[in-house]
């Protein structure tokens, strides 16, 4: 890893050093990871100074988790501190990121409501808007809730994990055309043999632009990606010298999305809930600089794995 010294984030666009944040766990070429607690860290961030936080919290899940959980009634108290650090130091065109997936009232087949009273919270009383809601179906999730789907078997298993995408502006730096994805063949069909300009049914007007091949499709709210990464480098790596890995990664192709959308190289990315760094992993294969807070010292151990390349 590198030395303290080698790493400096002050250039016109990164107001910051990460020496005013504090002493490293460890650092890469473009990035330094942070062993303790992100809320007193993120007070030493200079305001207005970071383009993307990236982050995945710890749900508030009915089952206590290793890495940690808050209860669903007090979960908008635990949160709210950190996001008001969050809005102050966001640049003004910078975005938040949450994946945050849902929970089950104790005792009931019956939702909580805690992640929308969460929005709510966001933009009435902190100042984001609400840019975009993204939905991260999971395919290879387990059947849980175990007591409703696969014991009582009266309701279906939930794959699904709601993404918040938050801006500290109404227009903050974002830019599809960084996230398009290859035509569909249907698509490619389409375009060979041409389209017939009309009003649909709907009501669209169908023009004679949507024959232009454009360089993909512009891809959907809607983000498939399965979490299976079992002989990922990382857990080979884990399993390798006994580290125990992080039991909640999130795979690491829902930050690329993120990343590549919302910031451009040389951008700085945060990720106040790091856990195993996926998001450090992708900003620095992608060219942005990043910065990682983790409470729990086995999990940053462990996340040291995914940038063993720079070591050679």
């Amino acid at each position: 890893m590198k030395a303290i010294d080698d790493l400096n984030f002050r250039d016109d666009h990164i107001p910051f050093d990460i020496s005013d944040i504090g002493i490293p766990y460890y650092t890469t070429d473009l990035g330094a990871a942070f062993l303790g607690d992100s809320l007193e860290y993120m007070k030493k961030i200079k305001s207005d100074s970071v383009n993307l936080v990236m982050t995945s919290p710890p749900f508030a899940l009915i089952k206590k988790k290793a890495y940690g959980n808050v209860d669903a009634p007090d979960y908008l108290e635990w949160i709210k501190p950190f996001a008001t650090e969050i809005f102050r130091i966001l640049r003004d065109d910078g975005s938040f990121v949450i994946d945050l997936g849902g929970t089950w009232v104790k005792g009931q087949p019956t939702r909580s409501l805690y992640h929308f009273e969460l929005v709510m919270m966001m933009v009435k009383e902190i100042g984001f808007h609400l840019a975009q809601d993204f939905y991260w179906y999971n395919p290879s999730k387990l059947p849980t809730p175990a007591e409703w789907v696969t014991i009582r078997r009266i309701r279906v298993k939930d794959a699904v994990n709601t993404v918040w995408w938050f801006s500290k502006t109404p227009f903050p730096n974002a830019d599809n055309r960084r996230v398009l994805k290859p035509y569909s063949d249907s698509m490619e069909q389409l375009l060979e043999r041409g389209y017939k300009a009309k009003m649909r049914p709907s009501g669209h007007n169908i023009s004679t632009k949507f024959r232009t091949r454009n360089e993909g499709a512009i891809p959907p709210n809607f983000l498939e990606i399965a979490n299976t990464e079992s002989n990922s480098r990382y857990l080979r790596g884990c399993k390798e010298l006994g580290i125990k890995p992080h039991p909640a990664r999130f795979p690491t192709a829902l930050p690329e999305f993120f990343v590549k959308f919302l910031t451009e190289e040389g951008h700085v990315v945060l990720d106040p809930f790091a856990g195993s760094n996926s998001t450090g992993e992708v900003s620095e294969n992608l060219g942005r600089r990043w910065v990682a807070f983790e409470l729990e010292q086995e999990y940053l151990d462990g996340s040291k794995l995914r940038f063993e390349r720079l070591n050679d």
